[in-house]
Protein backbone atom coordinates (compact mmCIF):
# COMPACT_ATOMS: atom_id res chain seq x y z
CA UNK A 1 0.00 0.00 0.00
CA UNK A 2 2.88 2.00 0.50
CA UNK A 3 3.82 2.24 -2.98
CA UNK A 4 0.29 3.29 -4.04
CA UNK A 5 0.11 6.20 -1.61
CA UNK A 6 3.86 7.55 -3.02
CA UNK A 7 2.20 7.10 -6.60
CA UNK A 8 -0.88 9.37 -5.12
CA UNK A 9 2.04 11.74 -4.11
CA UNK A 10 3.97 11.94 -6.45
CA UNK A 11 1.54 12.12 -9.46
CA UNK A 12 -0.33 15.24 -7.74
CA UNK A 13 3.01 17.17 -6.91
CA UNK A 14 4.16 16.51 -10.42
CA UNK A 15 0.83 17.46 -11.22
CA UNK A 16 1.47 20.79 -9.70
CA UNK A 17 5.02 20.89 -11.21
CA UNK A 18 3.28 20.12 -14.81
CA UNK A 19 0.53 22.46 -13.89
CA UNK A 20 2.29 25.50 -13.06
CA UNK A 21 4.40 25.51 -16.28
CA UNK A 22 1.30 25.16 -18.46
CA UNK A 23 0.40 28.55 -16.13
CA UNK A 24 3.55 30.10 -16.76
CA UNK A 25 3.65 29.32 -20.67
CA UNK A 26 0.34 30.91 -20.84
CA UNK A 27 1.23 33.90 -19.44
CA UNK A 28 3.96 34.33 -21.68
CA UNK A 29 2.13 33.62 -24.87
CA UNK A 30 3.53 30.96 -25.88
CA UNK A 31 0.98 28.73 -27.61
CA UNK A 32 -1.97 29.74 -25.43
CA UNK A 33 -4.00 27.84 -28.08
CA UNK A 34 -2.61 24.99 -25.91
CA UNK A 35 -4.81 24.90 -23.06
CA UNK A 36 -5.03 21.33 -21.78
CA UNK A 37 -7.77 22.28 -19.04
CA UNK A 38 -9.78 23.92 -21.81
CA UNK A 39 -9.71 21.30 -24.36
CA UNK A 40 -10.36 18.95 -21.62
CA UNK A 41 -13.76 21.04 -20.11
CA UNK A 42 -14.84 21.33 -24.00
CA UNK A 43 -14.77 17.58 -24.73
CA UNK A 44 -16.35 17.15 -21.18
CA UNK A 45 -19.32 19.83 -22.78
CA UNK A 46 -18.15 22.09 -19.69
CA UNK A 47 -15.83 24.72 -17.95
CA UNK A 48 -12.24 24.84 -17.74
CA UNK A 49 -12.36 24.86 -13.84
CA UNK A 50 -13.94 21.10 -14.41
CA UNK A 51 -10.85 20.76 -17.13
CA UNK A 52 -8.14 21.54 -14.60
CA UNK A 53 -10.42 18.83 -11.71
CA UNK A 54 -9.70 16.11 -14.12
CA UNK A 55 -6.58 17.16 -15.15
CA UNK A 56 -5.23 17.12 -11.53
CA UNK A 57 -7.25 13.73 -11.20
CA UNK A 58 -5.49 12.21 -13.53
CA UNK A 59 -2.39 13.44 -13.49
CA UNK A 60 -2.31 12.27 -9.67
CA UNK A 61 -4.86 8.53 -9.66
CA UNK A 62 -4.05 7.48 -13.37
CA UNK A 63 -0.77 8.39 -13.97
CA UNK A 64 0.66 8.28 -10.09
CA UNK A 65 -0.85 5.18 -9.14
CA UNK A 66 -0.41 4.00 -12.69
CA UNK A 67 3.10 4.51 -11.95
CA UNK A 68 3.17 2.74 -8.79
CA UNK A 69 1.54 -0.45 -10.23
CA UNK A 70 3.99 -0.36 -13.51
CA UNK A 71 7.29 0.88 -11.37
CA UNK A 72 8.73 -2.85 -12.04
CA UNK A 73 8.23 -2.93 -15.77
CA UNK A 74 9.05 0.40 -16.75
CA UNK A 75 12.88 0.43 -18.22
CA UNK A 76 15.41 2.52 -16.34
CA UNK A 77 17.98 2.37 -13.53
CA UNK A 78 16.60 4.94 -10.96
CA UNK A 79 12.56 6.15 -10.33
CA UNK A 80 13.65 9.80 -12.06
CA UNK A 81 14.58 7.65 -15.34
CA UNK A 82 11.55 5.04 -15.08
CA UNK A 83 9.51 8.42 -14.59
CA UNK A 84 10.56 9.77 -17.18
CA UNK A 85 10.06 6.74 -19.63
CA UNK A 86 6.49 6.92 -18.33
CA UNK A 87 5.87 11.00 -19.17
CA UNK A 88 7.01 10.13 -22.73
CA UNK A 89 4.59 7.03 -22.71
CA UNK A 90 2.29 9.67 -21.50
CA UNK A 91 2.02 11.78 -23.81
CA UNK A 92 2.30 9.68 -26.83
CA UNK A 93 -1.26 8.26 -25.75
CA UNK A 94 -2.11 11.75 -25.35
CA UNK A 95 -0.74 13.24 -28.92
CA UNK A 96 -2.71 9.59 -30.54
CA UNK A 97 -5.71 9.54 -28.35
CA UNK A 98 -6.69 12.48 -26.27
CA UNK A 99 -5.76 15.33 -29.20
CA UNK A 100 -7.50 13.57 -32.11
CA UNK A 101 -10.62 13.34 -29.29
CA UNK A 102 -10.10 17.26 -28.60
CA UNK A 103 -10.43 18.24 -32.11
CA UNK A 104 -6.34 18.93 -32.58
CA UNK A 105 -5.72 16.46 -34.86
CA UNK A 106 -3.07 13.59 -34.38
CA UNK A 107 0.10 14.68 -32.61
CA UNK A 108 -1.76 18.25 -32.29
CA UNK A 109 -0.54 19.25 -35.28
CA UNK A 110 -4.01 21.09 -35.75
CA UNK A 111 -2.58 23.66 -33.35
CA UNK A 112 0.95 23.64 -35.30
CA UNK A 113 4.45 21.66 -35.14
CA UNK A 114 5.05 22.96 -31.34
CA UNK A 115 2.22 21.54 -29.93
CA UNK A 116 3.51 18.08 -29.87
CA UNK A 117 7.69 19.51 -29.37
CA UNK A 118 6.07 21.62 -26.15
CA UNK A 119 3.69 18.86 -24.96
CA UNK A 120 6.72 16.42 -25.05
CA UNK A 121 8.88 18.37 -22.89
CA UNK A 122 5.84 19.36 -20.24
CA UNK A 123 5.91 15.19 -20.11
CA UNK A 124 9.90 14.60 -19.89
CA UNK A 125 9.58 17.20 -16.79
CA UNK A 126 6.17 16.17 -15.39
CA UNK A 127 8.05 12.47 -15.91
CA UNK A 128 11.24 13.46 -14.00
CA UNK A 129 8.87 14.91 -11.08
CA UNK A 130 6.98 12.15 -10.47
CA UNK A 131 9.99 9.99 -10.46
CA UNK A 132 11.79 11.87 -8.39
CA UNK A 133 8.64 11.86 -5.80
CA UNK A 134 8.26 8.36 -6.02
CA UNK A 135 11.46 7.84 -4.95
CA UNK A 136 11.74 9.74 -1.63
CA UNK A 137 8.08 8.88 -1.26
CA UNK A 138 8.65 5.32 -1.56
CA UNK A 139 12.37 4.99 0.11
CA UNK A 140 13.98 3.86 -2.92
CA UNK A 141 17.82 3.84 -3.63
CA UNK A 142 18.80 6.20 -5.80
CA UNK A 143 19.81 3.18 -8.26
CA UNK A 144 19.46 -0.02 -8.89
Amino acid sequence: MQNISAGLVAGFIATVVLSALMIVKGMMGVMPELDVAAMIGNMMGSSVAVGWIVHFMIGTIAWGVGFALLYGLIPGGNAVVKGIVFGVAAWLGMMIIVMPMAGAGLFGMNLGVMAPIMTLVLHIIFGAALGGVYQMRANLPLAH
